[in-house]
Order: C-alpha cells, then sequence, then structure tokens
C-alpha cells in the first residue's frame, strides 16, 4: 500500500510538468553558462528556431563556423539525422526509385539533391527533377541574382535547407502531431485551447499544419505564464532560494535531508549549491533525474522542447501579444504558500522516485504522455493522465480546481470582449482533470468543440 501511495505521489509531481510553468525557467541557468555569442543571420532565426525541435543539428553549431563554408563531416551528419527523422513517418516506399546523381560537394545544388535522394524513395508527389521541387515548395530560396547552385553551402544554408525540406515533407505525407487541442467561439471571437506539455522531445516536432496555421492566424498567444519575462524570472529566483541564513538542514528531516544527499551523490550534484533552495524548488529541479536517460537529452534540453517554450519563442519573433492567464510571480507564490509539511512531502516523493525507481517510472508515463499528444488521441492521454492522478491533498489543491476556474473566467473575458482569434497554450492537465477550463467554459454556456474534425 504504502509503495503504491508512493508511486502516486511521484507521479502526481510529474503531473506538475503538466499543470505548471514553474518547471521551465531552469532553461535560463543553462543559457547564462553560454559566453559566446552564435553567428546567426537575423533572417534566419525563425526558421533555426523551428530546426531546433527537430535534433538534427547540434546548438554547438551556432558558435563553430555557423556562416562558414560547412565541412564534410557536418554536411553528413546533418543528412543523416534528416533522413531518420524522416524515417520515422513510416511512408510507403516508391517501388521506381532512382536516385538523382550527386557529386558530394557540399555545394548548394548538391546538398538539396542529396535531400531529394531522401523524400523521392518514398511515395509522395515529387516529380522527377530535384530543383524545381525544391522551389516548388520552397525549400530552394535564392536571390535576385538566382539560385546560387554551385556555391559552396555555409553552415547555416544547409541547417535552413534541411528544415524547410523536413517541413515540407511531413506537410506531403499530412503527418505531424496534433495535440490535444479544442477550439470555442462566438460571434466574433475563435480562442483555440491546446493542452501542453511543459517538457518534451524532438519527437513531438513539427506540428500538424492546422495547429501551426491556426496559431499564425491568431491575434494574441495565452499562456499560464510569460517564462521570457526576465523580470518574473528574478522574482522566481528571489522566492526559491533561502535569503535569511537558514538552509535546507533547517527546514527538514534529517531522514529527508540524508536522502538528498543520496541523490547528490548519486548525480554528482553540489550540495552547497543544493541546500539553499527551498524544498518546492528542489523539488520541480530533481523530479526530472527520475525519467534518467531514457530521452537522451538533459532536464534543460527537455524544457527547451516544451510546447510552451516553443510558442512563447514564435509569439516572440512573430511579435505577437502575449497574454498570462497567472504569470510567474503567481505561481511562485503558490508553491511558496504550501505549508513546510507539503514541501517535504513532495520533496521526499521525488526522492524516492529517483533513489528508488519503481515498475512504473517518470520516463515510461511521460513517453505515453508524448505518444498520446503527438497523435492526437485526447481520450488516451486523458487515461493515462487520470490514472495518476493521487488522493486530495495540498499539493492536489494547489494544482487544480480554483486554478482551472480562474483561468477560465479569463478565457470568457476574451470571448465576450474582444473580436479576433486567440490560441491558449496551458497544460494539458487544465484541460483533463475533473472540473477543467472545458468544464467551466461549457457550464457558463459555451460549446466547446474538438479542434480536429
Amino acid at each position: 500500500m504504502m509503495k503504491k501511495m508512493m508511486k502516486r505521489t511521484s507521479a502526481v509531481l510529474l503531473g506538475a510538468s503538466l499543470m505548471l510553468t514553474t518547471v521551465v525557467p531552469v532553461i535560463h541557468a543553462e543559457e547564462q553558462l553560454q559566453p559566446h555569442v552564435p553567428s546567426i543571420s537575423p533572417w534566419a532565426i525563425e526558421t533555426l528556431n523551428e530546426g531546433e525541435k527537430y535534433g538534427i543539428f547540434p546548438m554547438e553549431w551556432y558558435y563553430d563556423g555557423f556562416l562558414e563554408e560547412i565541412s564534410v563531416d557536418k554536411v553528413n551528419e546533418l543528412l543523416a539525422l534528416t533522413e531518420k527523422k524522416i524515417a520515422t513517418l513510416g511512408l510507403a516506399e516508391n517501388k521506381q526509385y532512382k536516385p538523382v546523381s550527386v557529386k558530394n560537394d557540399n555545394t548548394r545544388g548538391d546538398i538539396v539533391k542529396r535531400l531529394y535522394n531522401i523524400v523521392a524513395r518514398y511515395d509522395l508527389p515529387v516529380g522527377k527533377d530535384a530543383i524545381q521541387f525544391m522551389k516548388e515548395q520552397n525549400i530552394l530560396q535564392g536571390s535576385p541574382n538566382g539560385l546560387h547552385l554551385e556555391k559552396k553551402a555555409t553552415t547555416q544554408q544547409a541547417v535552413i535547407l534541411a528544415v524547410r525540406f523536413i517541413n515540407s515533407t511531413y506537410a506531403l505525407a499530412e503527418q505531424g502531431s496534433k495535440g490535444v487541442a479544442w477550439v470555442v467561439e462566438d460571434e466574433d471571437t475563435t480562442v483555440y485551447l491546446l493542452g501542453s506539455i511543459h517538457l518534451g522531445t524532438p519527437d513531438l516536432y513539427p506540428f500538424d499544419k492546422k495547429l501551426v496555421k491556426a496559431f499564425n492566424e491568431s491575434d494574441a498567444l495565452l499562456v499560464e505564464a510569460n517564462i521570457l519575462d526576465t523580470k518574473a524570472l528574478e522574482y522566481y529566483s528571489e522566492k526559491a532560494l533561502y535569503t535569511d541564513g537558514k538552509t535546507l538542514k533547517d527546514a527538514v528531516a534529517p531522514e529527508t535531508y540524508a536522502k538528498l544527499e543520496q541523490v547528490a551523490k548519486l548525480y554528482d550534484l553540489p550540495m552547497d549549491q543544493l541546500t539553499v533552495q527551498k524544498p518546492w524548488m528542489l523539488s520541480s529541479a530533481l523530479s526530472m533525474l527520475a525519467t534518467d536517460d531514457s530521452f537522451g537529452l538533459t532536464p534543460q534540453e527537455m524544457a527547451m522542447h516544451g510546447i510552451d517554450v516553443y510558442f512563447l519563442l514564435n509569439a516572440q519573433l512573430q511579435q505577437k501579444p502575449v497574454i498570462e492567464l497567472e504569470g510567474i510571480k503567481a505561481q511562485v507564490d503558490m508553491f511558496d504558500a504550501l505549508s513546510p509539511e507539503a514541501q517535504e512531502q513532495s520533496l521526499v516523493a521525488v526522492l524516492d522516485s529517483i533513489i528508488n525507481p519503481s515498475d512504473e517510472n517518470q520516463s515510461k508515463i511521460l513517453k505515453e504522455w508524448f505518444t498520446s499528444w503527438n497523435k492526437g488521441n485526447v481520450e488516451e492521454f486523458a487515461k493515462s493522465f487520470q490514472e495518476m492522478e493521487g488522493s486530495a491533498s495540498e499539493f492536489n489543491e494547489m494544482l487544480f480546481g480554483l486554478r482551472d476556474e480562474q483561468m477560465a473566467k479569463k478565457i470568457m473575458n476574451v470571448l465576450e470582449e474582444k473580436e479576433g482569434k486567440y490560441f491558449v497554450v496551458v497544460g494539458s492537465g487544465h484541460f483533463l482533470v475533473d472540473k477543467n477550463i472545458r468544464y467551466h467554459l461549457e457550464k457558463s454556456g459555451y460549446d466547446v468543440k474538438p479542434f480536429y474534425q
């Protein structure tokens, strides 16, 4: 019984990755460690931001001659990962496939032909002229002076071609992650509702073109909290750390502290940095360690692949207004207001899940969520999420209930007071638990329909 209870508690803590954006600010710590300025052309930033999510090139390339001629090794790595990405689509093969001739000379034209050979082996309408196909799909874009097919490609140019190519192929195959999504509207306002996972992997990208179109056409993005707000992140740092001379050792039982020492030794983490953090922050920061190396990504990288981050960055690049339904300050205050007992209980659950992982570990749960989200399978996602719901607790009361009602009211204000299209991205749990946002909208007379119908 105790093992089952701890398993549920650990799962609920993982559920915070669906419910609270405060799990994400750890990404900024990694960003601050990078002392160099990346070499990127301004016009390429939006496409590169998209491509970063695909897992086809390492970020280190930005700092290693990104605007210079690409090396043979980099081209081969880029195209191999691109080919692997396309292979995951599981497309039927083109039995009449004959590859076009290539020279492997790293020119723009040759890279385009090598990309074409990746897609031409599948049963898709790609024609027989590589250059013509790439132009029609807007993968190959030139300048007023021409396409420059004979010029050696820079690393940036090769990456841009690969990113556009993946987008084009997913669109031709009518594939892409669908997400868990709904739409609600009145006479002059349409609101799209997308359930997020605040952590992710390259397998979640790219998204279904209908979902991206809805976002691109929206007048504003609504999120739980804007994690790109630097002032709010300063508040997060201030509230999450002890500043009165106390440390974690003063706030938790000796048994809990000993477990933290065990985890710190296991992952070679400095205790002097851990003990200045409050229990609620440690619970969030350490929870991802329980996923072990199942996804081949660091916690920071998984946060950067989160759905919220994707849309927030794109809103910033498109200069689209961002409206907060809660805000980082509000979420931090909720955590900080938890009783010392509730904070320690959540920390113990995370430490136990790391020290003694169960068969139903967090990696398995996350994989289920990623699969359901990718396929747009709302029923399976809801089932998995509801199965791991814990019993009533102070932590659960913080996550659910009043928050959903308040966010629903703000969405209703948009419907009543504004015109146009609005795109809402909040943790998926806010659409799946009992008396969720959809429940409150429907209770107020709104018809919430599936996005895909």
